[in-house]
């Protein structure tokens, strides 16, 4: 009986995780669109402005990957497109000419600036007690 209620309580609280996660994601989402960004978008660009703090360069596509819980497929859409919008460029890493590196734009340098604030406040309020 102890080992069913500790399951039940392990189950719960996954849950509940989830729960607020999805929660998070959709206030992201939310506050984030009237800059033409979702929560992923920024996770990118967040990504790509703390690196480039960093190691003062640009960041190959696996080390991004390693740190946004995106497909490779899905992240390579999402690259695609904000390059697209003018925020990232990508080109050939110097090291390893069979690999790719993308690097903030300065336009992608100043949304990331101006839409921080904006996401740290949601996730203060999100997961914070």
């Amino acid at each position: 009986m102890a080992a069913k209620k500790a399951e039940q309580a392990l189950v719960d609280q996954w849950r509940d995780l989830l729960a607020l996660h999805a929660r998070t994601q959709c206030e992201l989402d939310r506050a984030l669109h009237r800059h033409g960004l979702c929560a992923s978008d920024f996770e990118v660009l967040d990504v790509l402005a703390d690196g480039s703090a960093r190691s003062g360069s640009a960041l190959r596509v696996q080390e991004i990957s390693e740190r946004v819980h995106l497909s490779q497929s899905a992240l390579s859409r999402l690259i695609a497109r904000l390059e697209k919008d003018g925020l990232v460029e990508r080109c050939m890493c110097p090291q390893d000419r069979r690999g790719v590196v993308v690097a903030l734009t300065p336009r992608g340098r100043a949304l990331h600036g101006e839409v921080l604030p904006m996401q740290r406040a949601v996730l203060t309020r999100m997961l914070t007690n």
